[in-house]
């Protein structure tokens, strides 16, 4: 498909930079000022604060061109990155500041991952919507297996400032490869930005589909949040493991998702898509439920790389069934909009994982697994079988 090519070719590299930054953030923290709490705290600015401005980055989107915007985030991810690492060296990073950038790049995150995800369906066709979305998940998969390890590898090697640094450099490319990338869809017109932008709200919250897949996604991605700080610390305080180690961890879970995209790719969810979201992570939530018990790494990995072959039915029911259940003309606002209360659970899950596990770590662990579970029994209770009136 013509621009599909270069979509998936900036994707991945965007991704990787950000699973090569969701790793060597963590380490960076943790070496530098040995706190969870912070660690947790930075993940949460990462990402929330652009959670609150997605409304208006999804009317900016549907307006002035996906490309260019993606563009912009991938370059403002890069300069906050470099002046982290920057200011790191110089010995003149206080905890404060280093906040503080977090929260200021993150305002343009839904530009990328908003824009990203809108554009798959504005330049496929709808009969190959399932394949597209296997394609979109195992590029995300497969930049895990690529960006966790390297992220944890540099960490080890040479140290967070270095990881930070080969991350921005790595987003700036990625940003200058969507440039080469054709946004087919007519720019939408319309009144006034913020009203436009409460009118992409309101248009999301009137759906029950919508707001279904959301309370689901919260709440299986407050537990993945806070696993992504439970993680680090169980590999490298319990088992007393290297930074490399983590990225190996997180790398192992990409593979085997990969793996299991590769087959469940090919599967149509029309009518199926509830029972396989409410299946899929009930079965990730009994892998993660070994994670307390773990005494080893290989344990941990093979527990997490279990929920990594479970959870590929999930994402692709989830992303077929939101748009399925999407007018068109609104893609760029609703995904916005959607994606940014998707993924209220993951900082949430982040921030309250330090003081979680300043409290107990197994006890994070098993919130984690709770969480998961919660989130299987949600597809069947809070999404509508049949589809609504797009």
């Amino acid at each position: 498909m013509r621009g599909f090519p270069g979509l998936v070719l900036s994707q991945l590299l965007g991704r990787v930079a950000g699973q090569m930054l969701r790793v060597s953030l963590v380490l960076f923290v943790l070496s530098r000022y040995h706190s969870p709490q912070l660690a947790g705290l930075a993940t949460f600015l990462l990402l929330f604060p652009g959670l609150l401005v997605a409304p208006v980055a999804g009317v900016l989107l549907d307006r002035h061109g996906r490309t260019r915007l993606i563009t912009i985030d991938y370059l403002v991810g890069a300069v906050a990155l470099l002046s982290i690492a920057g200011l790191s060296a110089r010995q003149a990073l206080p905890p404060a500041v280093l906040l503080a950038i977090c929260g200021v790049a993150s305002i343009t995150g839904p530009l990328s991952w908003a824009g990203l995800r809108s554009l798959f369906p504005a330049l496929v066709p709808g009969h190959l919507w399932e394949r597209a979305n296997a394609l979109d998940s195992s590029s995300d998969v497969l930049a895990t297996v690529l960006g966790a390890p390297l992220g944890g590898v540099i960490v080890g090697i040479v140290g967070g400032e270095w990881a930070l640094a080969a991350s921005g450099m790595l987003f700036a490319v990625a940003g200058l490869a969507m440039l080469r990338v054709r946004d087919p869809a007519v720019k939408a017109r319309g009144g006034a930005l913020l009203g436009e932008a409460w009118s992409g709200l309101v248009y999301v919250l009137r759906s029950r589909s919508l707001v279904g897949l959301a309370l689901t996604f919260i709440t299986f991605g407050a537990g993945w949040g806070c696993l992504v700080i439970a993680i680090p610390v169980l590999v490298l305080g319990r088992l007393h493991q290297g930074p490399a180690a983590v990225g190996y961890v997180w790398g192992l879970v990409g593979a085997a998702t990969l793996i299991s995209t590769l087959v469940v790719g090919r599967l149509k969810t029309l009518g199926r898509e509830r029972q396989l979201m409410a299946v899929s992570l009930l079965a990730m939530a009994i892998a993660v439920s070994f994670l307390p018990f773990a005494s080893s790494l290989v344990a941990v990995a093979l527990a997490l790389a279990v929920a990594g072959l479970v959870e590929t039915p999930f994402d692709i029911a989830f992303l077929t069934m939101r748009q399925r259940r999407t007018d068109p003309a609104r893609f760029g606002r609703m995904f916005a909009v959607s994606m940014a209360l998707n993924q209220l659970g993951g900082p949430i899950g982040s921030a309250v994982a330090g003081p979680l596990i300043a409290w107990s770590l197994t006890g994070a662990l098993w919130v984690a697994a709770g969480l998961m579970a919660a989130g299987a029994a949600l597809p069947m209770l809070v999404i509508p079988a049949a589809d609504e009136p797009a």
